[in-house]
């Protein structure tokens, strides 16, 4: 048998130590690689520690500055930029149809007092109709919001539109009155639910404001969210013709629904809404059934002026009571005005001291007699047919509804005669209601 040749086991030594060799350097090799990927991971990652680290000291350094420029802001007095969001007071919204030049009369008047108020009062046109002149000035305003009640035909209230009939329920009724009682339901409709305001003030286009309009409003706000025997605020005083107003400072409750530039609020609206009448929806509230023994605020001096001779009123009135009516000049603070005594309990007592310090006066020539007394007088009326026989005599509104004679609190109209004298014009329950015994 043939021995193994020694050269041949060295051979097959040096082919099992090449492998091994070479095994031994794949391996160190791919080590390398994976600490070599590792180590790039790792330098990756605190690039991105490093970089994050200087975003967040760039990031605090813009909040100090913005802190810092906010703090001083404050202190030279100007609005908080931390609370931009301001909650509105109210919309204002304007009721137009087809009237372009009162409109215009009437944004003018808003716009001369908005700019300061801006973001407490937005401010919308709502047209009912097509008429193009008024649409045209209506998107003309950038600052205002422009609604327009337009529906299909197959919609089933809005038949009053330029589309198709409106049929009144008795003979020789404007259609007009349906139109406006429909439109300000969807006008409301959509400032309470799809904008989702809590308070709305109605304005129609052909009326003008007074300085301090807003602020009043503002003011009267507060009373509405207070006192919930008021149902609403307005800015007009049916008997505020010049001769019969004195002090732009004092206000009044009244159980009859003056309207003319008016603010009520979401809560009101929920309960009128559902059952808004067809046509006249001012005489409407006027009763009792749907104002149910609240009341209403309003001012001796109207901050509101009705300028609107043609309409759909056909110019009712508007000589005798409407064209003489003061509109305020006075740019009264209300923010620092009490307003406590407006309040439900606090105004009884505080009206019926006015009453009972007021000196009566009977039988005939009662102008002439009241003319002759320095202070306030009080004239006792029986029933509604006396009433009008001395309103008549005075020059005020004989109009009552449901019962109540306009801007009556408790049966008693008050106004001022010639000079800051009150006349009150006294029904022939107000006493007891008033709580006044022994005059």
């Amino acid at each position: 048998m043939k021995m193994p040749n020694f050269c041949d086991f060295r051979f097959l030594l040096l082919i099992a130590a090449a492998a091994f060799i070479y095994i031994q350097v794949e391996s160190e090799n791919h080590c390398t690689d994976q600490t070599r990927n590792l180590i790039d991971q790792i330098s990756i990652q605190q690039g991105r520690i490093v970089a994050l680290e200087e975003e967040k000291k760039q990031r605090d350094e813009e909040s100090m500055q913005l802190r810092a420029l906010v703090q001083d802001l404050e202190r030279k007095g100007l609005q908080r930029v931390v609370d931009k969001a301001q909650v509105p007071v109210a919309a204002v919204v304007v009721m137009a149809c087809n009237r372009a030049d009162y409109l215009e009369r009437t944004i003018k008047s808003i716009l001369k007092y908005h700019d300061l108020v801006g973001s407490k009062y937005p401010l919308f046109i709502s047209q009912d109709g097509t008429h193009p002149q008024v649409k045209d000035k209506a998107l003309s305003y950038d600052q205002i919001t422009y609604m327009q009640d337009f529906w299909k035909l197959d919609a089933p209230r809005n038949l009053h539109l330029d589309y198709g009939p409106v049929h009144t329920e008795r003979p020789g009724e404007l259609i007009a009155y349906y139109k406006i009682a429909s439109h300000y339901k969807w006008a409301l409709d959509e400032l309470f639910y799809k904008h989702n305001f809590s308070k709305v003030v109605i304005l129609e286009d052909d009326m003008e404001i007074a300085p301090d309009f807003f602020e009043y409003f503002e003011a009267a706000a507060d009373l509405l969210d207070k006192d919930k025997s008021i149902m609403a605020v307005s800015s007009w005083n049916d008997n505020g013709q010049k001769q019969f107003v004195h002090d732009p400072y004092v206000l009044y409750r009244s159980d009859f629904f003056p309207g003319l530039g008016w603010m009520l609020s979401k809560p009101i609206w929920n309960e009128l809404s559902p059952k808004w009448p067809k046509a006249y929806w001012d005489d409407w509230l006027r009763l009792q059934e749907n104002h149910r023994g609240r009341q209403f605020i309003r001012p001796e001096v109207c901050r509101t002026y009705n300028f609107g001779k043609q309409g759909s009123s056909l110019g009712q009135f508007f000589k005798q009571y409407l064209e003489p009516i003061k509109l305020n000049d006075v740019k009264v603070n209300w923010k620092s005005m009490d307003l406590s005594y407006l309040m439900e309990d606090n105004y009884l007592k505080y009206f019926a001291s006015l009453v009972k310090k007021a000196r009566p006066v009977y039988g005939k020539d009662l102008i002439l007699k009241a003319h002759g007394i320095g202070g306030d007088v009080r004239i006792q009326y029986k029933d509604q047919g006396n009433f009008k026989n001395i309103a008549r005599q005075f020059g005020i509104f004989e109009e009552w509804k449901d019962g109540v004679p306009r801007t009556a609190y408790k049966g008693v109209v008050v106004f001022r005669y010639q000079t800051s004298r009150r006349v009150f014009l006294v029904g022939p329950d107000s006493l007891k209601q008033l709580g006044i015994d022994g005059v």
